[in-house]
């Protein structure tokens, strides 16, 4: 026996070491990133020794059947929007994984009742956008007024040197207000974060009327809307219904949920009823505006204007596509929040979720499952 009262190991040095080392690898836990964080966020999970990172080597979306080979045996992952979480995927981790955190704000491209089914935990990047989002929504309804489009165009493809002046060429709808038009009204389908950080901004430009229309099931929050008006010193903060909000709207902004409650929400019938002089912008999902209607809309002169950061069906957005067809027509491939500085918080928060699962600690921001019930069972 040892002077400590235990047997000593036969083993010789070498191998208790290599037994060693065996054993403080599996106790590693097995993390899978499908993109590269950056300088800046990186080091919070190289730092972290109970972490074996796993990342895609690429500079582009994370290829499909790399995470499939690669999920097996881990017990985190760090997805994109582009990065599917579905049975196939979560089959292929088996049990050891219990956290998905998503570098983004909506989760559409997570299975949640499959998540939730296996007891999982998602984390995402919840309120760290709005002022990027709010930023971009502004700059895209003032190109769409101002036909920006149709002015780049006009420059990018030589043709300034030959364009005739004209007293009224390339006018467009003033976005703020004007003697002649003292009454700005702006609208918004979906009146969150975003949408009242966006009225903020606008309201320098001399806006008047703040029109919404959100859940038909949720009443008007009349104490809200009330301290908006007065802090922003507008002349009505009101919620309507979409009819009202498609007839009274100067520039009509879509800062709504996606899903099948809102799919199409813009449609022919509410782009008829449109004045002819307003624009709409749409930075939320492609999948609340019709593209058919919309490409219609503009073509025959229902509408002014849009200004889109996302279009439905994205990123299959072709040079054929009828939105990029129609001259009146800005669009931008959904870079809403693509700011250093929110990116760069986006990234943190996806690693901040993911070290707090895994290593204890409170979760920055995690998805609420409990309508699936406990893992995963639904009352229906």
């Amino acid at each position: 026996m040892s002077q400590s009262g235990s047997f000593a190991s036969n083993r010789p040095p070498a191998a208790r070491l290599t037994s060693l080392v065996s054993h403080l690898s599996s106790l590693r836990h097995k993390i899978v990133v499908c993109r590269n964080l950056g300088p800046n966020v990186m080091p919070l999970l190289e730092s972290r020794h109970e972490l074996e990172l796993v990342i895609w080597p690429e500079d582009r979306a994370c290829d499909r059947k790399w995470l499939l080979e690669n999920i097996p045996g881990a017990t985190g992952v760090i997805i994109m929007l582009t990065d599917k979480v579905d049975s196939e995927l979560l089959d292929k981790a088996s049990s050891s994984l219990r956290v998905v955190s998503t570098m983004s704000v909506g989760y559409e491209h997570i299975d949640l009742k499959a998540v939730a089914k296996r007891g999982l935990k998602i984390g995402y990047t919840p309120d760290v956008l709005t002022d990027a989002v709010a930023d971009l929504t502004v700059m895209l309804a003032l190109m769409a007024g101002r036909n920006c489009g149709i002015g780049y165009s006009l420059v990018q493809n030589g043709g300034w040197p030959n364009f005739s002046w004209a007293p009224f060429a390339l006018c467009g709808p003033q976005l703020s207000t004007a003697v002649l038009s003292p009454t700005r009204k702006v609208g918004f389908i979906g009146f969150g974060r975003i949408a009242q950080a966006t009225l903020a901004r606008l309201v320098p430009f001399g806006i008047t009327h703040c029109l919404y229309s959100s859940n038909p099931s949720s009443p008007p929050n009349l104490q809200r809307d009330a301290e908006l008006q007065k802090k922003h010193n507008l002349k009505a903060v009101s919620k309507v219904d979409l009819a009202e909000l498609a007839r009274e709207s100067d520039v009509l902004i879509v800062l709504a949920p996606g899903g099948a409650g809102t799919y199409h929400v813009v449609n022919e019938d509410l782009l008829r009823k449109m004045k002819k002089t307003s624009v709409l912008v749409n930075a939320s999902r492609g999948t609340l505006v019709d593209s058919d209607a919309l490409a219609k809309a503009l073509r025959e002169g229902w509408i002014w204007g849009a200004g889109l950061d996302v279009v439905e069906g994205e990123p299959n957005v072709p040079r054929d596509h009828p939105l990029v067809q129609e001259p009146k027509c800005v669009i931008v491939p959904h870079i809403a929040s693509a700011t250093l500085e929110t990116r760069k918080h986006m990234a943190t928060y996806a690693a901040q979720n993911l070290i707090a699962a895994i290593l204890g600690g409170d979760m920055p921001a995690q998805v609420d499952l409990s309508a699936y019930g406990p893992r995963g069972d639904t009352s229906e």
